[in-house]
Order: structure tokens, then C-alpha cells, then sequence
């Protein structure tokens, strides 16, 4: 089980859920949170990925905006985190990933995975940080896919995901081709194992996939 710990960011301290696997680490993971908080879901995201062989951080983003953030999973709920996104702002989310993937760096070498927003702070973390990077469902990724990345990203969509149409999802393969792109029989938030839009199968599917890239590119 993993633990609770302060993460030093340059915008202050956030929270940290902390887990580490059984034995050397196969490297670092930043595991980013959706738009609900550090919740007892995304802690179960972060111990599985440890339980894969990763050392894993899941810094709670929303802390530089609101303390122990932990929304529903309802209209209120979207929208407080909606508006602590915004609150937040993109660079300050990456510098967070930034101070957590220095954290981990004894670990070796440190990638991240994201849900829904904290899909495209994935994204960003490949394109800024050089962080191997998988961004599962990120609505907000489009106008970011000008930028050359410094790492590799792999992409995870919902072919019924309203907010992520398919032309977004093809700019994705246009403008980095050289990027996996995958489209599965799902809405968004298809790996959430609560709420109405699990679907077990893509989510395992995702998952296989997104452990072989890890295998590949951190080890």
C-alpha cells in the first residue's frame, strides 16, 4: 500500500499519494489525475501501476488551488474541477509533473500517464519535459499538437467520447504520426472503474498496451 507525502513544487507544496513496488524499481511513474482530484480511484491507478514495477507518484494538482480536493462524480463535481483546472493553468501542472519526476529520479528513468485533463498534461510532459508520456482521453490536447516533442506519447480515445470528436482524433495521427494513436469501443473515462463509462475490455486493452510501451521506453 502506498502512503501519503508532501511534494516540494515552485508554486508550493501539493500532496503526494506514494507507491512503491516489491523490490528495484523498473522506473518512475507520474501518475496525473483527472479533474476529480487525488481520489480513491486515482490512488488505486497509482498502486496498480507500482504493483506493475514502477515507483509511483500521484501529486494532487489541486492543491495549489483548494486542499484535499476530493470531488463527486456529478454536474457539481465536473464543474468545481472545471473551474480549479482553470484556476491552476497548464504550466504551473507541469512544472508539479517537473518537481515529482526529480522526485522519483533514483527510481530511473521517469514517464507519466494521465486521465481526461491530466491526459494533456501528459502530452505536455513528453512535449516539454521529455517525459515517455501516455495521455489517455485529453480533450484539451488539439491545440498542442504544433509542438515537436521531446519524448514519445501514446494516445488512448473513445470512439463514443462527445467532447473528443474524430477529427480530433485523426489531427492527432496527422500531426504526429510518428505517435501510437488508439481508438476503442468506449466513451471517455473508459478505464474509471467507477461510474457508468468502465468498459472493462478497452481498459485492459489500454492497459496492456500502455505497459509495453513503458517496458520499452523506461524499462
Amino acid at each position: 500500500m502506498g502512503h501519503w507525502t508532501t511534494l516540494d513544487t515552485p508554486h508550493g507544496q501539493v500532496a503526494a499519494w506514494h507507491a512503491k513496488p516489491v523490490g528495484q524499481p523498473r522506473g518512475g511513474l507520474v501518475v496525473i489525475q483527472e479533474i476529480f482530484g487525488v481520489n480513491e480511484h486515482m490512488r488505486e491507478v497509482g498502486e496498480d501501476f507500482a504493483s506493475a514495477g514502477y515507483e509511483v507518484l500521484v501529486p494532487a494538482f489541486f492543491d495549489l488551488v483548494e486542499k484535499d480536493a476530493d470531488l463527486p462524480y456529478d454536474a457539481a463535481g465536473t464543474q468545481r474541477g472545471l473551474q480549479m483546472v482553470s484556476a491552476l493553468g497548464m504550466d504551473k501542472a507541469v512544472d508539479v509533473v517537473q518537481a515529482a519526476a526529480a522526485v522519483l529520479a533514483p527510481a530511473g528513468k521517469v514517464g507519466t500517464v494521465g486521465y481526461c485533463w491530466g491526459g494533456t498534461i501528459a502530452l505536455l510532459s513528453a512535449l516539454r519535459l521529455g517525459l515517455p508520456s501516455v495521455s489517455y482521453y485529453g480533450a484539451r490536447n488539439v491545440q498542442f499538437l504544433d509542438e515537436t516533442p521531446k519524448a514519445p506519447v501514446m494516445f488512448h480515445f473513445g470512439a463514443q467520447d462527445k467532447s473528443i470528436p474524430p477529427e480530433a482524433i485523426q489531427a492527432h495521427r496527422e500531426k504526429l504520426p510518428k505517435m501510437a494513436t488508439f481508438v476503442y469501443p468506449a466513451d471517455h473515462a473508459f478505464n474509471r472503474s467507477v461510474g457508468h463509462a468502465y468498459d472493462p475490455d478497452s481498459a485492459e486493452l489500454a492497459l496492456t498496451r500502455t505497459l509495453d510501451f513503458f517496458s520499452e521506453h523506461l524499462g
